[in-house]
């Protein structure tokens, strides 16, 4: 372990931590429990926590809704609206936590008795958020109640536009607020700047959001007597569509979050939506999903829609009755999700533009004619990844308007900058969370912009990016990486933002094969010094300084290497392999 923890610069520069207390699984009094307690601490579990963090569960995460403010006011209104048969639509915004949000309330309102109906806004023709247009012509065509959902903390001109209208607006949000908040008859926002305890959950998704103030709704109906004749709705069957939003949209998986997420996946493994069950098949899916499936599978065909002007595809697949309809929405989103050379091509342009300024400025801002605006906020994800600090990626249309999508690193709030340059005048219009935003900008406004965040940003963008160590959980010996220790890791998930997946060292190990596959990417064979060899493979890796050491290895030399233990189930049997991060030279 001692040569491990004195790797300082590996192939990629940089040294290798253990991320609290670290495990050698080549311990003799090593087991698998072991490794979970150790996992669940390092990332900040308190001790007595651990048995419900194992499992995590809605009854031991679960808030009362009412300490939310405008909660118990928004549910009274939708209450009201469900015992007088009024006309509810429900305005979502065109990704993914926008679509569950609406789907959410939309399925449980039909199981209350009411069917509401879905707006969703064109994003390349109206943008994101409501508009007053949209909003008015919905009280035109008859709505007595209009709830946004991931969208509307920050629309104070539409909401006015819809308060003289003489429409009652809920807003279902998570988005950062501004001091003052726009006109709605409720507001339930877990970052509205008057929270107290509900505050503590500002890490929520929309789709949590909705799913509170539908738990809400469900007492302030019990209390009203509206099950005394009839059951209750399952409000737990829901939390299929929560898992996706809430991962999908990069919330943090910590405390109501993991629950969320955990008991989700159960529910999804049942395929009882018969949109989700669609989109599984579509995305190729055998097994039951994981949360990597859900950011990365399933996530990815929700948003396609939103790209090309087809917003409301993933609503309609969420809610669908149909099963050929849903089975036609889901092949059409597997489509245009496979529509991606747009996507690299953006990306290698941006990147061109960037070489020379990338580790100069404390944030990325990068700006295109003849972009589409559909997909950099992907580009924005894969520029992030690529330098390691905060991007945005803004299209510019001929009328000299960019529109612009951002991706943050740990510990930088780019939501809140980006909201803060909007109040400084620099954007028509922005907002968004800690670890992504959206915006409006003038051409003639990029510098002065771009100068912004990096005066904003620059303290917190170097603290986090001052030290790029590889965090690392357990030591194995090469035959150590085996189905058995992925299952043994998984008990500390779900995975994802702010509860990072395991990382792991083994070696020393011998390159017997190393080949390119795919799109760039790297396969290795490697074996131990036992003769136990195992499958390695580096994404995107294959023309990086990484990919260059491991190519031409010599047979002789060895090798630690760093990464996450997967399961690799295309063969015959289930065996693990190994997705690596990094790798180091024995000396």
């Amino acid at each position: 372990m001692n040569t491990v923890l004195n790797i300082t610069n590996s192939i990629l520069g940089q040294p290798w931590r253990w991320r609290a207390l670290a495990t050698d699984a080549r311990d003799p009094g090593f087991a698998p429990d072991d490794l979970v307690t150790q996992l669940l601490l390092a990332r900040g579990c308190p001790r007595e926590e651990l048995e419900a963090h194992k499992a995590p569960s809605i009854r031991a995460f679960m808030p009362d809704p009412s300490m939310f403010r405008d909660m118990d006011r928004a549910a009274e209104r939708l209450a009201d609206a469900i015992e007088a048969q009024q006309s509810v639509t429900i305005f979502g915004d065109y990704d993914v936590d926008g679509a569950t949000s609406a789907a959410l309330m939309i399925l449980l309102l039909r199981d209350l008795g009411l069917e509401a109906k879905a707006y969703i806004p064109d994003r390349l023709m109206e943008g994101y958020g409501p508009s007053g247009t949209a909003l008015v012509k919905l009280k035109n065509d008859g709505a007595d109640l209009i709830v946004t959902v991931d969208c509307g903390a920050q629309a104070f001109e539409a909401l006015e536009a819809a308060r003289e209208a003489g429409v009652d607006v809920i807003v279902v949000d998570h988005h950062k607020c501004a001091l003052a908040l726009p006109h709605a008859h409720a507001v339930v926002n877990p970052n509205r700047l008057d929270e107290t305890e509900g505050a503590a959950h500002g890490h929520l998704a929309a789709v949590g959001v909705a799913f509170l103030l539908g738990a809400a709704l469900i007492r302030v109906l019990r209390g009203r007597g509206a099950f005394k004749d009839k059951p209750e709705p399952r409000l737990l069957d829901l939390l299929d569509i929560v898992a996706l939003g809430t991962v999908a949209d990069v919330a943090q998986l910590r405390g109501l979050n993991r629950a969320f997420v955990a008991q989700g996946l159960k529910v999804m493994a049942q395929r009882r939506n018969i949109g989700l069950n669609a989109l599984i098949s579509a995305s190729r899916l055998t097994r039951a999903p994981t949360c990597t499936d859900l950011g990365f599978a399933l996530g990815p065909r929700i948003n396609a829609g939103g790209r090309v002007g087809k917003s409301d595809l993933g609503v309609r697949l969420l809610t669908t009755r149909d099963p050929q309809e849903a089975a036609d929405i889901a092949a059409e989103l597997d489509r245009l999700n496979e529509e991606r050379r747009a996507i690299e091509g953006i990306v290698q342009e941006a990147a061109e533009m960037l070489a020379q300024v990338a580790r100069e400025r404390a944030v990325l801002v990068v700006a295109g004619h003849g972009w589409h605006p559909g997909v950099i906020g992907i580009v924005a994800g894969r520029l992030k990844e690529k330098y390691g600090r905060p991007a945005i990626v803004i299209a510019i249309d001929e009328h000299g308007v960019g529109k612009g999508s951002g991706r943050s690193i740990s510990g930088v709030d780019l939501g809140a900058a980006v909201l803060s340059a909007k109040d400084k005048g620099l954007l028509v219009a922005g907002g968004g969370h800690a670890m992504a935003a959206g915006l409006t900008i003038a051409e003639d406004q990029l510098a002065a912009f771009g100068d912004f965040l990096d005066s904003r940003l620059a303290d917190p963008v170097a603290r986090s990016i001052g030290d790029r160590a590889l965090l690392l959980d357990a030591l194995l010996s090469p035959g150590g990486v085996t189905p058995a220790l992925v299952e043994s890791m998984e008990l500390g998930g779900p995975y994802g933002m702010g509860w990072p997946q395991p990382r792991i060292i083994t070696g020393p190990v011998r390159i017997i094969k190393a080949d390119v596959v795919g799109n760039g990417h790297l396969r290795l064979i490697v074996s131990g010094d036992d003769g136990r060899s195992f499958k390695a493979v580096a994404f995107r890796q294959a023309e990086t300084a990484l990919g260059a050491a491991l190519l031409g290895a010599p047979p002789h030399r060895k090798l630690w290497l760093a990464g996450r233990a997967k399961i690799d189930d295309w063969g015959a049997r289930p065996a693990a392999e190994l997705h690596l991060d990094d790798a180091a030279w024995v000396d």
